[in-house]
This record gives C-alpha cells, sequence and structure tokens, in this order.
C-alpha cells in the first residue's frame, strides 16, 4: 500500500495562495493516478482534482477551475496542489489519495473505503 504525507497547510487571507505537497512512498507512484479531496466541517468529503500516471492529464472540480493547478514530480515521488485566489470557502482539510483501481479521470468517484490517503492537512481562508 502506498503511504501519503501531506503538507503546506496553512492560514491565507482571501485572495492569497498555497501550495500542498503530497509525497508518496513506494515504487510505483509513477503508475498511480493521484488525487486531492477537500472536506469542510459538516460536509462530505469532495473531488478537488487528479493527475494521470502517464501524460499527467488534470481533471479539476468546477468549483477550481481556473484557481487550482495539479501536477506531479515522479522524480520526486510527489503531487502538488497549487492553490491561488483562495476564498473562504476553500477551507478544509485537504487528503492526497490514490488507488490503482482508478484512472484520474474516474478518481473523483474514490471513497474512503478503499485506496489510500493522507492523514490530510488543514487549509483556513480568512475573509
Amino acid at each position: 500500500q502506498v503511504q501519503l504525507v501531506e503538507s503546506g497547510g496553512g492560514l491565507v487571507q482571501a485572495g492569497g495562495s498555497l501550495r500542498l505537497s503530497c509525497a508518496a512512498s513506494g515504487r510505483t507512484f509513477s503508475t498511480y493516478a493521484m488525487g486531492w479531496f477537500r472536506q469542510a466541517p459538516g460536509k462530505e468529503r469532495e473531488f478537488v482534482a487528479s493527475i494521470s500516471a502517464g501524460d499527467g492529464t488534470a481533471y479539476l472540480a468546477d468549483s477550481v477551475k481556473g484557481r487550482f493547478t495539479i501536477s506531479r514530480d515522479n522524480a520526486k515521488n510527489t503531487v502538488y496542489l497549487q492553490m491561488n485566489s483562495l476564498k473562504p470557502e476553500d477551507t478544509a482539510v485537504y487528503f492526497c489519495a490514490t488507488s490503482q483501481w482508478f484512472t484520474a479521470q474516474r478518481l473523483r468517484y474514490m471513497t474512503t473505503s478503499g485506496g489510500s490517503w493522507g492523514q490530510g492537512t488543514q487549509v483556513t481562508v480568512s475573509s
């Protein structure tokens, strides 16, 4: 199983930027699609972004398109989430996730009952 560790969260003012990182263990990182999800207080976990293993094709939730970018560095076993123009509604715990059973296009359907998940990193956007 892949071990995932997120970092880079914090407190930022609305309109600011943060870059989240997710470091993965294991030699199969480059063959897995990777994704980011988030969960706000009292809400269900929701898909944010995913990136394919091969050509780096990215998929983004409509709520973050034009503001967030996902990328990966296979040499460093790391996936990133660059978040710009942050809004208070982006406040949540952000989780990195992966599963050998999901392509990047379908990773949005991944649930916590399977695959590998990180422990999460808190992002707080003040107004």
